[in-house]
């Protein structure tokens, strides 16, 4: 092979090494760096578990006998926070009377610690209600059954008051008290309706957080892509550099 030939060829293998090298430190970077966020998060009950809603609460339309739960805290993309106590539909509406033209949906309130809050403020206890409301009422409409929602953009920024500043802000520094690991609460269900249960302690888990945080997820997913590019790029590179040097030799 030439010197000339060489020449033209370096550069190529400087630019892929680069890249693939670039690709491989966000890799590494980009989880240490994921943001968290002082919000309302925004949650369902599905086969005896909360799951979070997969839709916001404008756009969800429950169904009669379904349960949503709210859940202020601080949390990131790796991290989510239930609603402390687990109550079934039962628990919450099976002393309210059916209406006609109306549904009933259960819905679990959690404030959340003095740790979730911007000041260490003391949140008003967890509660549950059955909201009775039209048919074709929103989760939004249902959760305003707990007291005056304070929205921004699309955003639950506060219920019944909590908290009365803020919305859904980043947090710099989540402090020691704010990563704990949750302890299980006992949620009064309303009169008349058997004690509610509760979730196991923990509270934390590797779902996503939805949309607040999508563009970190993003993120991360797009540095994959670009690295699997080129690395498929590099060992493109390298098969026609050996089957070049096939044809050289023969």
């Amino acid at each position: 092979m030439s010197l000339a030939t060489r020449a033209r060829r370096a550069p190529l293998r400087v630019v892929l090494a680069a890249l693939v090298a670039a690709c491989l430190s966000a890799l590494t970077v980009a989880p240490a760096h994921a943001a968290a966020y002082r919000f309302w998060g925004f949650y369902q009950l599905t086969d005896g578990a909360w799951t979070f809603a997969q839709k916001g609460p404008d756009q969800t339309v429950p169904a009669d006998g379904s349960v949503d739960g709210w859940r202020f805290a601080v949390a990131d993309e790796a991290s989510t926070r239930f609603p402390r106590g687990l109550l079934t539909f039962e628990q919450i509406c099976g002393s309210t009377p059916v209406q006609d033209g109306k549904k009933r949906v259960g819905l679990v309130v959690d404030f959340g610690r003095p740790a979730d809050s911007a000041d260490g403020a003391t949140p008003p206890e967890p509660k549950a209600a059955c909201a009775v409301v039209d048919k074709d009422a929103t989760s939004t409409a249902v959760l305003a059954t707990a007291g005056e929602v304070r929205a921004e953009k699309g955003l639950v920024c506060a219920v019944a008051g909590y908290p009365t500043t803020d919305c859904g802000g980043a947090v710099k520094e989540v402090s020691a008290a704010a990563k704990a690991p949750d302890q299980p609460v006992t949620i009064a269900a309303p009169t008349a309706t058997p004690t509610a249960t509760t979730p196991s302690a923990g509270g934390t888990d590797t779902s996503s957080r939805g949309t607040a945080l999508t563009a970190d997820s993003g993120t991360n997913v797009a540095a994959y892509v670009i690295a699997a590019l080129a690395l498929l790029a590099l060992l493109g590179y390298l098969v026609a550099r050996s089957r070049s040097r096939a044809r050289q030799d023969g």
